[in-house]
């Protein structure tokens, strides 16, 4: 078996993981999607029978042969026994080891967010014909688009390439609150139907969310006192640093975009109506004023300092959040100039 699995197998690995198959550890940077998918393998090994599901408790790790026994063991009902390990660490490398060496059938789940390359767990997992290793790291482009399709699928819902596209644009980095948002159009969505960009943004429109839009339109209007706050605001009701720099990278694309084609000789209302996802009605007029305060120059050069910022974020010991609310409002006071 590889140690790393193949994107193109995951799909189908965690709807039927093979028999042969004793540990799987899912580590990456994004605990939302480690959750979600240690769910989904839960669910496939074991489905709804509490008897077929086990979690350990911190104690277990003192105890070598934990993991092992119960993945030997056989419930009452019959199949499988699925024993979830959530935030795992290197005192589990030896329960580990006995579990990927013993009988089974039962398959250990192990949650390792934020564990390091070098770690004894991921070592020991990544080297073994029994092991399984699952990168989640935060989704992008098509993936990320994948995702929320079938999510919403799940919940019995559909919607539009234009609303999903806008969804995968406001995704951010926190998996759960994505799934938050998606259980929320779902249960507004007419059985049936699809669910329309427009209405999406009528639903999900607020929150910090909404407040880091404010601060970002207001910042490339040169609105230096409505950015500051509209951010602070941002910051209080959740929004986190990389988040706000990535917004603000992903903006500042939009309107570079735009100023391309007015560039090209497209007027300003038709650039941004062209632009995908489309721009909420509410906010195409401000963002009309925006691009006519920047050049396609400028907001290229922007864009380079956003992932500038983005990288002290993890090199620097200044606060992320310090860094983040600086941008936004170096943003603000270059186009008040």
């Amino acid at each position: 078996m590889a140690a790393k699995l193949d994107p193109k197998r995951l799909t189908a690995f965690l709807a039927s993981p093979p028999e042969d198959c004793r540990v799987v550890l899912l580590i990456g940077d994004d605990a939302g999607l480690v959750n979600e998918r240690a769910g989904q393998l839960v669910r496939a090994v074991a489905g709804d029978d509490p008897i077929r599901i086990v979690e350990p408790g911190r104690e277990a790790a003192k105890d070598p042969g934990s993991l092992a026994g119960e993945a030997a063991s056989v419930p009452l009902t019959g199949g499988r026994v699925a024993i979830r390990l959530r935030e795992a660490r290197d005192a589990w490398s030896e329960p580990m080891r006995q579990a990927l060496e013993g009988p089974g059938p039962g398959l250990v789940i192990v949650e390792g967010t934020g564990l390091t390359g070098k770690s004894k767990v991921r070592t020991l997992v990544a080297a073994h014909a029994r092991g399984q290793v699952i990168e989640c790291y935060a989704e992008r482009g098509r993936d990320l688009t994948a995702s929320i399709a079938r999510i919403l699928g799940e919940l019995g819902a559909q919607a539009e390439p234009s609303a999903i596209d806008w969804l995968a644009e406001r995704a951010g980095e926190d998996r759960l609150a994505m799934r938050r948002s998606l259980e929320i159009l779902a249960l507004h969505a007419e059985p049936g139907e699809r669910i329309t960009g427009e209405q999406a943004m009528e639903l999900l429109g607020d929150g910090s969310m909404l407040d880091l839009d404010e601060a970002l339109l207001a910042a490339t209007l040169g609105e230096v006192s409505v950015a500051d706050r509209a951010i602070a605001k941002a910051f209080a009701e959740g929004a986190n640093p990389v988040q706000v720099l990535r917004a603000a990278l992903r903006h500042v694309q939009r309107l570079h975009r735009a100023a391309l084609d007015v560039a090209s000789g497209s007027s300003p209302a038709d650039a941004i109506g062209a632009l995908r996802p489309p721009v909420f009605w509410k906010a195409k007029s401000a963002t009309e004023r925006a691009l006519q305060r920047w050049s396609p120059a400028r907001l290229e050069a922007l864009g380079a300092a956003l992932l500038r910022a983005e990288r002290q974020t993890k090199t620097t010991g200044l606060p992320d959040e310090v860094i983040a609310r600086q941008v936004v409002l170096a943003m603000a006071r270059s186009a008040a100039r």
